[in-house]
């Protein structure tokens, strides 16, 4: 006799029961995105802007910098030396987003988030997580042509969109 036969209701409610209790049970028991990054990184964005600031005076968060004062030197087809280039400061739905980049021999050696979102422990647990992926990104790619991190639409958009415009000082 099969098991789920009309004439026997009762088994067929005890186990659609036990099915939905089951799923509940696996449902409630998933565990949010963490990285073990996010405890880390929160003191991580200061210093390694101050470190990579070697030819920079300005170093301010509220500067509107579009690379202009961190010295192109010369003739836009000279790609020797380093030189540090900050972004213009991009306005997003959740704060301003601000990138300094390190150009070695043309090449792109540094990214520094110079300012980004973190006004709320939300926004710290997302940049926590965006920031150091889009960095990656950004060396791995040497352009703005970047992926854009899921749940962070508008730090990424705001990170490429600075990251270009500090490239595009470095070319003009």
């Amino acid at each position: 006799m099969h098991t789920l036969r009309k004439n026997h209701p009762l088994r067929r409610i005890v186990l659609a029961s036990a099915a939905t209790v089951s799923g509940m049970v696996l449902l409630l028991s998933l565990k949010p995105h963490t990285t073990p990054a996010v405890a880390g990184l929160a003191a991580s964005p200061a210093p390694s802007s101050s470190s990579s600031t070697s030819g920079t005076a300005g170093g301010s968060t509220g500067s509107t910098g579009s690379g202009g004062s961190s010295g192109s030197s010369g003739s836009s087809g000279s790609t020797t030396g380093t030189r540090t280039l900050t972004g213009d400061s991009v306005q997003t739905r959740y704060g301003p987003v601000q990138v300094r980049v390190t150009l070695t021999d043309g090449k792109i050696t540094d990214v520094t988030a110079v300012a980004y979102p973190q006004e709320n422990p939300r926004d710290q647990q997302i940049n926590a997580y965006a920031v150091p992926q889009l960095t990656r990104e950004a060396l791995s790619a040497q352009s703005a042509d970047i992926d854009t991190v899921s749940g962070a639409t508008y730090t990424s958009d705001g990170y490429r969109r600075s990251l270009q415009s500090a490239l595009d000082s470095a070319n003009g």
